[in-house]
């Protein structure tokens, strides 16, 4: 006998069923798009966020969505790795990032997996992409391989000796990192007395967090780190802190437990190193544990001395690091005891980036400022030691040919 009541209930239309996975695709050919949209579609997965590869676009949407896996077309680019690495810091560290790419080198391979990127070679079948983002996938599950989340770029910012400006530099390329980069970053403070770091980042009434009693047997996971950070911006944080109890070796194996647990967290380490709190041990760590290291000087005799003890010490502790040296006026020009030529001559080594001075600069961080949103003359310069950081290619940083002719005529 029919039952008549289940033959007048509404039928519920059934969509075929999608597997939840939360991913995009920045595309450079209608091909590949048209082949990734097919094959999830045919699979049953959730079809990725079809979007243009464009710097803008992967910055605007890389970070509004909790991305599980990223797929970077690369087709057209004429270097895979240098672009990957042009555009890493806009793409969160928790995502799998697979770059497809028509390049057929080992070494483009060994690059990408150095990055913590997949590398699927072009051209490719649906059924291979598929059954490799599903390889990605379990790697997630499993927290394998390149699964796992990718480690922040740690960058010490290393001062030679006292007074070159070191902090400052550290508070301004943090700040142009997070808000003109779009790279999440956290600020790490060596200073745990004083220090100015507070008012070179806009900060009011700021305060150093205790470290809590027993700290150092406790359990440090990534939750306690990310509570000791203080927030600046939703994409930029400090990790600042002090101690009665502690002695200052004790506050700097504190400090770096949690920076390990924060490297996952974040695109960037920034350690501010100045010359008041650096020692042999943290030049050891920065060798070993950086991927690059901002020397900071000033053209005084002195000064360079200590500059060229550090580099031949890195030399010898054979750092991996990329080594960029600054040279910060901290004082007018006319008042520098050794030339730029006499510096590289010493350093064996070129400058990559020079401060011009700026008397202007004091009154513009006082009123709360910061210079890299400016157009002073060190605006400039501190736009161009976050390219380097990045790896971009920018204008010169030494001073113009040019402008130095016109400096002469002014004597």
């Amino acid at each position: 006998m029919l039952d008549l009541v289940e033959l007048l209930k509404p039928s519920e239309s059934k969509e075929p069923e999608t597997q939840g996975l939360s991913s995009v695709l920045f595309y450079q050919t209608e091909v590949c798009r048209k082949l990734v949209e097919e094959a999830f579609t045919f699979e049953g997965l959730a079809v990725p966020k079809l979007l243009e590869n464009d710097d803008e676009v992967i910055k605007k949407y890389a970070r509004s969505s909790a991305l599980e896996i990223v797929i970077v077309e690369l087709n057209e680019s004429n270097n895979v790795t240098e672009d990957m690495r042009r555009i890493s810091h806009l793409l969160p560290n928790s995502a799998s990032v697979i770059v497809v790419g028509s390049e057929d080198a080992i070494s483009t391979i060994r690059n990408l997996k150095e990055m913590g990127f997949y590398y699927l070679f072009w051209p490719v079948s649906k059924q291979e992409l598929i059954d490799f983002v599903k390889n990605v996938s379990d790697n997630r599950q499993r927290n394998a391989g390149l699964g796992k989340a990718r480690e922040a770029k740690k960058v010490a910012f290393w001062g030679a000796s006292g007074g070159v400006g070191n902090s400052l530099l550290v508070a301004e390329i943090a700040c142009e990192l997070s808000s003109k980069k779009n790279s999440s970053c956290v600020v790490i403070d060596h200073d745990f007395v004083g220090g100015n770091l507070d008012i070179l980042l806009g900060l009011k009434k700021f305060e150093k967090k205790d470290i809590p009693p027993g700290a150092l047997t406790s359990n440090l996971d990534t939750s306690y780190a990310l509570n000791m950070t203080q927030k600046i911006t939703p994409m930029l944080s400090i990790l600042s802190v002090q101690s009665k109890d502690l002695n200052e070796f004790q506050m700097k194996e504190y400090v770096r437990t949690l920076s390990d647990e924060l490297s996952e967290q974040t695109n960037f380490l920034i350690e501010d190193l100045s010359c008041s709190v650096n020692c042999k041990q943290d030049l050891e760590y920065s060798a070993k544990e950086c991927d690059a290291i901002v020397l900071v000087l000033k053209p005084t005799v002195s000064c360079l001395r200590d500059a060229s003890r550090i580099v031949s010490q890195l030399k010898e502790l054979e750092t991996k690091a990329r080594i960029i040296v600054v040279i910060n006026h901290t004082s007018p020009e006319k008042h520098a005891t050794v030339t730029e030529e006499e510096i590289e001559k010493y350093l064996r080594r070129p400058i990559d980036v020079t401060c011009p001075y700026d008397g202007q600069m004091s009154k513009a961080l006082l009123e709360g400022k910061h210079l890299h949103e400016l157009k002073l003359p060190i605006s400039k310069s501190i736009k161009q030691i976050t390219a380097a950081l990045l790896g971009e290619k920018h204008e010169i940083g030494k001073v113009g040919v040019l402008s130095k002719l016109f400096k002469r005529s002014r004597k």
